[in-house]
């Protein structure tokens, strides 16, 4: 009698990023299992028709994620500061950590930031930075991954690009490595399903590293018409952590060995920017 594989647990399942493993997940058949707030919701019922085991929970409640951790394979692990700022991040990290231990989690592969280890000053690599360094100090056995700013960013624009202009806040030559959420969710699923050979690793992702002027000529090109960069000045972002971001881009910027990174992953086929786009503003053209 064939024995069922014990899941993979994906928290934050129903977003950008654990949505792109998932989806890599269950192209190598892999059982999984997603924590979600609301089992009822539209997110989750589309998760449950294709197969996936739907428990609810919450990532800062630290009972709910060891209930979701009992028996699983490993464990992808995401926080946000989105809803709730930089110290509810680190407290879902701790609740996270907490958890993994209470349920010895054979695995927990976090994704955090490229960056989040270099003293960036940017409030959400700064909070990603607490949680990496009491996950290294712990006892989990942990991979931990670092993506850049992906690709998917550039459509919180998306109508200014529809209308011809694409706004970033750097020069039309300054390359911006950035990440295909789909390639974030390969790396992820390799890691989680043969984690041996990533064990106690710190690995930073990045797929292509356009500068804002090939940019507006992918996504020009994608549409059948011209976009063209226009270089907003940093003063005019008034949120403090993305101005702090975009200092931190403009300034050191991301620091991915890309022909070293693709290299030693050729398998992953690893995503071009206008590849991304063409792909992204298909219905748009």
């Amino acid at each position: 009698m064939q024995q069922t594989r014990p899941p993979v647990l994906v928290l934050g399942a129903t977003g950008g990023q654990g949505g792109a493993v998932v989806d890599a997940l269950l192209t190598h058949r892999s059982p999984v299992r997603a924590l979600v707030r609301d089992p009822a919701s539209p997110a989750a019922r589309r998760l449950r028709s294709r197969g996936v085991e739907v428990v609810p929970g919450s990532l800062d409640d630290r009972d709910s994620l060891s209930t979701a951790m009992r028996g699983v394979a490993n464990v992808f692990a995401v926080t946000t500061p989105f809803e709730a700022g930089a110290e509810a991040e680190v407290a879902q990290g701790r609740a996270i950590l907490g958890a993994a231990g209470d349920a010895r989690v054979p695995h927990l592969v976090l994704s955090s930031v490229a960056g989040a280890d270099e003293d960036s000053g940017v409030p959400h690599f700064e909070s990603k930075a607490v949680i990496e360094r009491e996950l290294v100090a712990g006892q989990v056995p942990h991979t931990i991954l670092g993506p850049v700013y992906f690709f998917d960013n550039a459509l919180g624009g998306k109508r200014q690009i529809l209308e011809g202009v694409l706004e970033l806040p750097l020069p039309a030559d300054r390359p911006l490595q950035q990440l295909a959420r789909r390639d974030l969710g390969r790396f992820a699923a390799a890691v989680l399903l043969s984690p041996e050979a990533f064990a106690g690793r710190r690995i930073e992702l990045a797929s292509d590293d356009p500068t804002p002027a090939r940019m507006a000529t992918a996504l020009g090109s994608a549409l059948g018409r011209q976009v063209r960069h226009e270089e907003i000045p940093l003063s005019s972002i008034d949120d403090p952590d993305m101005h702090a971001m975009w200092r931190f881009l403009a300034d050191k910027g991301y620091r991915v060995d890309l022909p070293a990174l693709h290299g030693a992953h050729p398998d992953l086929s690893w995503t071009s920017f206008a590849d991304w786009a063409s792909m992204s503003m298909e219905d748009e053209s």
